[in-house]
């Protein structure tokens, strides 16, 4: 069997990738940047610890030497990540590995409005270009986020007007990863991942309201209001370009459109913010 490797393995997505192939009693290598973090359930799985993550491209490229399908799971936000990622893509070439199954981004291109989508771009033509396999699963905003967006008074506040978004739900992502994972019909596939619904930020509060039993509200900021809302955070100019954009996304409607991708990989519908806020309760 080809030995798989997963990226990012004590994050949201490489560990429930880990745990659904373990399940099944496959044994990936979770490649992560310190052990202790790793999930007690998977300790009996392959570990290969980098500590300088996808910037130390040697010890990269030795922790990924006879993996054969990798699960790259893009880095962390950074001024730099590109750099990043190319370390990565290079590592997982020069070590050997075919075919790489990318976490990408709904709408990635090079002049799409969300500003971090177009690194998720830049990042599938350097796979293509490095001569790997790939399978990209363009994932749309994880639902799971809906109640972080919202701040202590529980209102989300952002430039998306009457925008719609199809948020997917981690759980499903994963789901989608594992499949990829494991078949290479997958292979030269690009899966744009979103949820059963298309819904406005004062729809998904209205949901949030009624489930978690608490008022959640959306104030539709203007582009100026945004900025200055989040000026406090002293954060530099590309991380409040990125923040803001999400929303403008929206606005422009960039993240609206429900695909069957999801059910098609899996075989079922996929989950709803309902479902996911139920199930986290």
């Amino acid at each position: 069997m080809s030995q798989i490797g997963i990226t990012g393995a004590t994050g949201a997505i490489g560990s429930r990738v880990a745990r659904a192939l373990a399940a099944e009693g496959h044994e990936p290598r979770l490649v992560v940047r310190d052990a202790s973090r790793v999930e007690t359930g998977l300790h009996g799985l392959p570990i290969a610890v980098v500590p300088g993550g996808y910037a130390d491209e040697p010890e990269l490229r030795g922790a990924l030497h006879g993996v054969d399908v990798l699960l790259l799971v893009s880095g962390a936000e950074s001024a730099d990540r590109m750099d990043h990622h190319a370390a990565a893509v290079r590592a997982a070439r020069d070590a050997g590995v075919r075919r790489v199954v990318y976490t990408s981004f709904f709408a990635a291109a090079p002049d799409c409005v969300f500003t971090l989508g177009r690194d998720h771009h830049a990042t599938e033509q350097l796979i293509r270009d490095a001569g790997l396999a790939w399978t990209f699963l363009r994932d749309n905003l994880y639902l799971d986020f809906f109640p972080l967006l919202a701040g202590e008074d529980r209102v989300l506040r952002g430039p998306a007007g009457d925008g719609r978004l199809a948020a997917v739900a981690r759980e499903d992502v994963a789901a989608v990863a594992a499949a990829a994972l494991l078949d290479e019909a997958h292979a030269g596939a690009s899966y744009d991942l979103t949820g059963p619904e298309a819904l406005t930020l004062a729809e998904a509060a209205a949901t949030m309201t009624d489930v978690l039993g608490v008022p959640f509200g959306f104030v539709d900021e203007t582009l100026e209001e945004a900025y200055a809302s989040r000026a406090h955070h002293g954060a530099p100019d590309w991380q409040l370009q990125a923040w803001v954009s999400t929303y403008t996304a929206i606005a422009a409607g960039e993240l609206d459109g429900v695909t069957g991708d999801v059910e098609r990989v899996l075989g079922r519908a996929p989950l709803s913010l309902r479902d996911v806020l139920e199930a986290g309760r």
